[in-house]
């Protein structure tokens, strides 16, 4: 009895999954995303700079085996940590994408340009806070040893800590139109 419900979860993750490859194959009919095939697919052109070094640097995380493409299988593993993963793994990804030289620590400049970045995406420049003062907030409060860096630890630890902060990074990182897009088609088809 209990089988029913896993093979129906199943089924839809079957049915979704379809759904991306679809999705995926049809934007990308070789099978391996560029970067600017991954501009054109998440509807990301005519970025100003610094918005266009965070989707290069999205690009590079979601780039997992470093071959300069993303193919099916790291687009799914992408996709799905950010729409199911745990919070640890996500907050563990988050800080790979903003640790942007990969020395193991997020700096003041680093944040900033990734805020500068989200905001310029998201349209959202109008803010209480500018960048460089929610910057300044964001280390003032998670930075503990006061080094001027953020390691993983504070990182995670200060973005459970901080609702605006997290709702900073969950923002960066929103897939919802593509869910949109992907849900969109099956009900078409």
């Amino acid at each position: 009895m209990g089988n029913s419900t896993g093979s129906t979860v199943d089924d839809l993750q079957a049915v979704e999954m379809h759904l991306w490859y679809k999705k995926f194959m049809t934007e990308c009919p070789s099978g391996q995303l560029t970067l600017h095939e991954f501009k054109q697919f998440f509807g990301l052109r005519g970025l100003d700079p610094e918005a266009n070094a965070y989707i290069e640097q999205m690009f590079r995380t979601f780039d997992m085996n470093k071959d300069g493409y993303i193919d099916f299988m790291e687009y799914v593993a992408a996709l799905s940590l950010v729409m199911r993963g745990k919070m640890e793994h996500k907050l563990r990804w988050y800080f790979r994408l903003y640790d942007v030289d990969g020395n193991g620590c997020i700096d003041r400049h680093e944040l900033l340009n990734i805020i500068k970045a989200i905001r310029a995406i998201n349209g959202s420049d109008a803010q209480e806070l500018s960048a460089e003062e929610f910057t300044n907030r964001v280390f003032d409060k998670i930075d503990v040893n006061g080094d001027g860096e953020l390691s993983l630890e504070e990182f995670v630890e200060g973005a459970r800590s901080d609702d605006e902060f997290m709702e900073v990074m969950v923002k960066s990182l929103d897939l919802t139109h593509i869910v949109a897009m992907i849900h969109n088609r099956r009900h078409s088809i």
